[in-house]
């Protein structure tokens, strides 16, 4: 995978993909590279009017794109369910949960839990389980890939406070959820190798890239100091949206991707072409996982079913 770029992707033409949070960054050039290769694309934003003006991109930027927009909030289990039980296409190749929030004020999901948690693994833990059944119609080769991120060092999930009622830390809350992300694959890995059904989960992080994530916790609280220094951060030490999308997009499409496989950029978790990354060993503790797992199905009322179970 030394030196892999957009221009490896193989030929995605006859597939099918989500991709949550398409509207912009990662999620964007994540739908439109796949798209470039032939991939037909649901876009699943929250927003839909930012979600149609980056649908009207892609189309100009990837002429003859196969895309459409589909209204998805992560933070509603509501909204959830019924973009799985709207989504038209009966057979799914791909689902990339790449949608997510970070560092964020305290702040609660539609049904009560801590927004970070809830956004980024527990919206994902849900969506994945309710379109399980088109991955593995689509057969070996289906893929679930899922974005953490390296800060997933800062933490695991306690299982005693996975909301962090007591003392939230905005940065802790978002390394948990980002090792969840990790655990979740773990655990899914596991159980697919298990069921034989073919589908692959893996990982990816983009290290650190330019998006509007870094800047929309101090946009929320109207912190305009906080806002413009970490616009000012990213230009002069990320790298590109384009460049922290090949970490997925690798993931996502490159054949030898193995269950549980975690990638991100070569050079210190943070820039270059697509690597196996380092990842905590916490994020591979299998009681961890199953715990987690447990949990998450109790708390998102999705409980997953299992061929030949």
């Amino acid at each position: 995978m030394n030196g892999w770029s957009a221009s490896d992707i193989p030929d995605q033409s006859g597939r099918t993909a989500v991709v949550t949070g398409a509207n912009s960054g990662i999620g964007y050039v994540t739908a439109r590279e796949l798209a470039r290769r032939g991939a037909r694309v649901v876009l699943a934003c929250r927003d839909t009017t930012r979600g149609k003006a980056a649908e009207e991109l892609l189309r100009a930027q990837a002429p003859g794109a196969q895309v459409r927009l589909a209204r998805l909030d992560l933070a509603d289990l509501d909204s959830v369910r019924t973009f799985a039980a709207d989504l038209a296409e009966e057979r799914l190749d791909l689902l990339v949960n790449n949608a997510g929030v970070m560092a964020l004020p305290h702040r609660r999901t539609v049904d009560g839990f801590e927004m970070q948690f809830g956004t980024n693994h527990l919206g994902h833990f849900a969506l994945t389980g309710l379109l399980l059944p088109r991955l593995r119609a689509a057969g070996p080769g289906a893929r679930v890939v899922t974005v953490s991120s390296g800060l997933h060092f800062l933490g695991t999930v306690d299982p005693r406070d996975v909301n962090m009622d007591h003392r939230y830390r905005r940065w802790i809350a978002y390394g948990r959820s980002k090792s969840a992300n990790l655990l979740f694959v773990h655990e899914l890995a596991r159980r697919l190798t298990a069921e034989g059904s073919g589908v692959v989960a893996a990982a990816a992080h983009p290290g650190y890239a330019a998006t509007n994530l870094q800047t929309a916790g101090a946009r929320m609280e109207e912190r305009a100091w906080a806002e413009r220094a970490a616009e000012l951060l990213n230009r002069a030490v990320a790298q590109s949206a384009e460049e922290g999308a090949l970490p997925s997009l690798y993931a996502a499409t490159a054949p030898g991707v193995r269950q549980d496989d975690f990638f991100g950029p070569r050079v210190q978790l943070w820039r270059g072409s697509p690597a196996r990354s380092l990842r905590a060993s916490w994020t591979r503790d299998d009681r961890a996982s199953a715990g987690l797992w447990a949990v998450s199905e109790r708390m998102t009322g999705v409980t997953y079913e299992w061929v030949g179970a």
